[in-house]
């Protein structure tokens, strides 16, 4: 028998707390050389080699002389028998089949060249018999140059959240094999979760060196699984992708740019799912009606009308009321009519601003004693602002002077938490309520970013270069946060956009790089998957984001106000803006066009939504969204109806769908478009945002009574794009989302 070695000290990083027997028993194959040869590929300067062990096929991933990865490319309990390359279909570089114990095995090897090299590993079993799962280990372990998982130091800077994109990104410094992305594609194994009733919550993790994923198994309290993978049905088991990067250092911002690189190269490989035209117009009309007939929506103080927060609950509030005023705006001057409610809605705003603080406050002055009136999150003094400031720069006088009455305070409690603010405190003397959120003492880390943006929504308006300052200041307090900068989605998404407006006036690109931080943060939220667990399939969640760094769901308003904020980045960027961030972000918006119509009781079946709320109830008549819907499946509307998430249509309505002057249709397009001109009467041509490769939808809707007229759509290029559906309302194509495109009709 080999002599047990003991765990290797690593000089600056301490000694391992400990290893599975896993660690041991690969280190030990590796060693001994025991491991039978299947095959060899290349990946770019990559050598792998692909080896059948005691109790798994390995891929072993190398760069010479640089240490490497091992990857557990299948589970095979008892060893491989009769391993068998197979010819490999279209797009493989390998197949691999062969038996264990637990049945029969196919494992499929795809090699992606480019500038971001992606190797796809996907294993398939047949199980031999019903087949329960009580345990199987993680399938990624580092190795030294020595091929061994103990001795390799390096750093994970992110791995998954919740039921968010299973993701471990990590360096691999000594040796210094450079950065990768791994990421588990659950979308492929949602027949696997629901045979074992299982989720994958927290996944893909793991501490140094075990990451990776770890399949779920049902959870056991005494006793074993009881829900088998079913005998003698193909099943995949894993679907691993690791995206690799030569390079294991890098500063704050370039390890950012560096993951975001990687998340976008492995966006490329996968399937994506499709998506479907939503009529967001007439659910604006829909949402206008019910905020001014149903009783449940508003409320009257002080003779003028507020909106309620949720369904006929909760105290009018200064966000709710701006928000929703906002977005009416939009659309207002979308339509080109005016909106009577806009007006009603705007005349109560003064009477959020308290003199004596010189702010808006959160509430009207006569909120019940069941609330703390002086008691306010931190993030809460701003987007009022933010929102006032939109209205301000659109030429809104009285919103302009609520917005310039108030900065002050603003800044005054910038200044007073040295722009790291707690989660909650007194309004009246900035006493600290909640300081943080966790055992770390991190409070609402994002929100600097949004007041930076109100900032320069200041600098703006008046030209005076000491609102300048103040955003530089906030965005450089951000410095060093790295993956826990994200509290709440928007408000990162908001940050973002800052960033970019700070890099335009000032010419300083540490402020694009630091844009990259912030964007990184949020992908970290995202679910990269489309779950069919329990009731999530009667809805779509691809691509996400949790509202909170550690909420349970998606919400509708963090969903919209961060397709809003994404807007202003996108065409506040150029094409100094890095590719992959540009085709990730543009992709978000995109699936927010279509995921979130879900949120909205009517597109969901009675059984999905909760009867019971959290906030009031859920009315399926009203045209209103639910709060949260849940990657795991559960029931919609646990939190409530979200009155202030009213917004969403006017804000997709106002983005998605453009007007054309003297013409029987309007166009509806999931990208934004960032510059259009009419070279003539029946001729239209716009430039898309989105990223190189990727397909956006172009629909034609006629909007009156005339018969849509015939179209020729081409690209920058003159070549002619066929429809590819036709009806008598609309007719839609799928054009490049980077594209100079030609309409004429």
């Amino acid at each position: 028998m080999a002599d047990i070695e003991p765990l290797p000290t690593r000089t600056g990083a301490g000694k391992l707390p400990g290893v599975s027997f896993h660690v041991l028993l690969l280190r030990e194959e590796l060693r001994s050389g025991t491991m039978a040869e299947v095959a060899e590929l290349e990946l770019g300067d990559l050598r792998i080699e692909v080896r059948a062990g005691g109790d798994a096929l390995w891929a072993l991933i190398r760069r010479p002389g640089h240490g490497g990865l091992a990857l557990r490319a299948a589970h095979a309990i008892g060893g491989c028998s009769g391993v068998r390359i197979r010819p490999a279909g279209e797009g493989e570089a390998l197949r691999v089949e062969f038996t264990s114990t637990m049945g029969r095995h196919v494992v499929v090897f795809r090699l992606h060249e480019g500038d971001v090299p992606v190797l796809r590993v996907t294993a398939r079993l047949t199980p031999a018999t019903p087949l329960l799962i009580p345990f199987l280990a993680r399938d990624l372990y580092p190795l030294d140059g020595h091929d061994d998982p103990a001795g390799a130091i390096g750093t994970v800077e992110a791995a998954q959240r919740g039921m968010n994109a299973g993701i471990s990104y990590f360096r691999l410094a000594k040796p210094q094999f450079g950065s990768v992305l791994y990421f588990q594609n659950f979308t492929t194994l949602n027949p696997y979760f629901a045979a074992t009733g299982t989720k994958p919550d927290g996944a893909v993790g793991g501490e140094w060196p075990e990451i990776g994923y770890l399949p779920p198994t049902a959870s056991q309290k005494g006793k074993p699984p009881l829900d088998p993978l079913p005998e003698g049905e193909e099943i995949v088991v894993a679907d691993a992708c690791l995206a690799f990067h030569r390079d294991a250092d890098g500063d704050e911002p370039e390890m950012a740019r560096r993951y975001l690189s990687l998340l976008g190269a492995i966006y490329r490989r996968i399937d994506q799912p499709p998506t479907d035209y939503r009529e967001w117009v007439a659910r604006a009309e829909r949402t206008l009606h019910d905020l001014d007939k149903a009783p449940e929506a508003t409320i009257r103080h002080y003779g003028f009308r507020y909106i309620h927060p949720y369904t006929a609950t909760e105290y009018p509030d200064s966000m709710v009321q701006l928000s929703v005023l906002a977005a009416i705006r939009d659309y207002e001057a979308w339509t080109g009519k005016n909106i009577p409610l806009f007006a009603e809605f705007k005349r109560g705003l003064r009477k959020f601003y308290d003199p004596k603080l010189r702010t808006i406050r959160r509430y009207l002055p006569n909120v019940g004693k069941d609330k703390d009136k002086d008691a306010v999150d931190s993030w809460y003094l701003y987007h009022p602002m933010l929102n006032l400031g939109r209205l301000a720069i659109d030429g809104d006088k009285q919103a302009a002077r609520l917005f310039m009455d108030s900065i002050d305070f603003g800044i005054e409690a910038a200044h007073h938490f040295d722009y790291v603010w707690p989660i909650q405190y007194k309004i009246t003397d900035f006493s600290v309520i909640t300081a943080s959120r966790d055992e770390q003492g991190l409070g609402q880390t994002d929100v600097g970013g949004i007041y930076a943006y109100v900032m320069l929504q200041a600098f703006e308006l008046t030209d005076d270069k000491r609102f300048l300052d103040e955003a530089r200041a906030a965005i450089d307090a951000t410095q060093g946060m790295r993956f826990n900068l994200n509290y709440q989605a928007n408000l990162t998404a908001w940050g973002a956009a800052a960033c970019l407006r700070l890099w335009r006036i000032t010419n300083e690109e540490s402020y694009l790089r630091q844009s990259y931080v912030y964007v990184a943060s949020f992908f970290h939220n995202v679910a990269l998957w489309e779950s069919d667990i329990g009731l999530a399939k009667h809805y779509r969640n691809f691509l996400g984001v949790t509202a909170l760094h550690d909420a349970p769901y998606m919400a509708m308003y963090e969903c919209f106000d961060s397709f809003a904020a994404f807007e202003r980045f996108l065409k506040d960027s150029g094409p100094d803006l890095d590719p992959g961030v540009r085709m990730l972000l543009s992709e978000y918006c995109r699936y927010a066009l279509d995921r979130a119509w879900f949120y909205y009781p009517d597109a969901l079946p009675p059984e999905a939504i909760a009867d019971k709320s959290r906030n009031s109830y859920v009315d399926r008549n009203l045209c209103f969204p639910v709060e949260d819907l849940y990657v795991d499946g559960q029931q919609a509307g646990q939190v409530g109806q979200e009155i202030y998430g009213a917004g969403a249509a006017f804000i997709f309505a106002s983005r998605a769908f453009h007007t054309v002057r003297d013409a029987p249709f309007r166009i509806f397009c999931d990208h934004f478009l960032v510059a259009s001109e009419r070279p003539a009467d029946r001729a239209l041509s716009f430039q898309l945002s989105g990223g190189e490769g990727c397909l956006a939808r172009l629909s034609l809707i006629r909007t009156g009574r005339a018969k849509l007229p015939a179209f020729t759509v081409t690209t920058a290029k003159d070549e002619q794009i066929e429809p590819y559906s036709e009806e008598a309302e609309r007719v839609e194509y799928f054009v490049p989302a980077d594209g100079r495109i030609g309409l004429a009709w």
